[in-house]
């Protein structure tokens, strides 16, 4: 049986969600505030948490980081009321695989669960490596380096940016990043995907030795993204 991890200060919405997840067959650990969060993560084998960024005690965005390092293997969701992409992608950077905003509809976050843990129990694709340009992604090791030079991805990430690498100068619709990165019956908003290209576009060109090395990931409005195809292989 799974095990959930939900962090909620709010005991009315806390309380829906205990009994939803309960309700649906997963054991689920509702902590109130971060330290007890830390304390609940240090002492049991959590599979997927679900983290309110406004918590009493601590910055949500530090207990997420450490909730990342403390739980590595598993699958860590936001849960906030702000709308602004930037609070999103600050919690996206310290660790979290998603994020859903509040008010939380449970159809929603009941499809998020199961799909984020049947792709966590998949078993890994092992391709060869893909080099293009400066960029070369190793699927079986799960690396990437721009120009020789290692860079860290989160999962997610990671499956983004060597799905587009599978067919570079090609467009790639949402619908199949949103199937094929996260689930075939994802559920609900799909900015999630726009985050993580913008998180990914920024890792890629900041590690880049030069603006010139750095891959570009192209938006097709109405339609999905490209990664390119360098300038001298066109």
């Amino acid at each position: 049986m799974p095990k959930l991890l939900v962090v909620e200060d709010d005991d009315a919405i806390g309380g829906v969600l205990e009994s939803t997840l309960r309700l649906h067959g997963y054991e689920v650990s509702w902590q109130r505030d971060g330290r007890t969060a830390l304390a609940a993560a240090a002492d049991g084998d959590i599979d997927f948490v679900l983290l309110d960024l406004g918590l009493p005690d601590l910055d949500g965005v530090e207990v997420c980081r450490r909730l990342r390092a403390e739980l590595p293997g598993a699958v860590l969701v936001i849960l906030t009321a702000r709308q602004e992409e930037m609070d999103v992608v600050v919690g996206l950077e310290a660790g979290a695989d998603d994020y859903l905003t509040k008010p939380i509809r449970l159809g929603e976050l009941l499809a998020r669960v199961r799909a984020h843990l049947r792709r966590g129990t998949a078993p890994p694709e092992s391709r060869p490596a893909i080099a293009i340009g400066y960029l070369r992604v190793d699927t079986a090791g799960r690396r990437v380096s721009v120009g020789g030079k290692e860079i860290a991805l989160r999962a997610k990430e990671f499956d983004l940016l060597a799905r587009l690498a599978e067919q570079p100068g090609v467009a790639v619709s949402r619908d199949t990043l949103m199937s094929e990165v996260w689930d075939a019956h994802w559920y609900g908003s799909t900015k999630t995907l726009d985050v993580h290209i913008a998180a990914l576009r920024r890792k890629l060109t900041e590690s880049a030795p030069t603006p010139e090395q750095a891959p570009r990931i192209s938006t097709l409005r109405g339609h999905g993204y490209r990664l390119e195809q360098p300038f001298e292989s066109q």
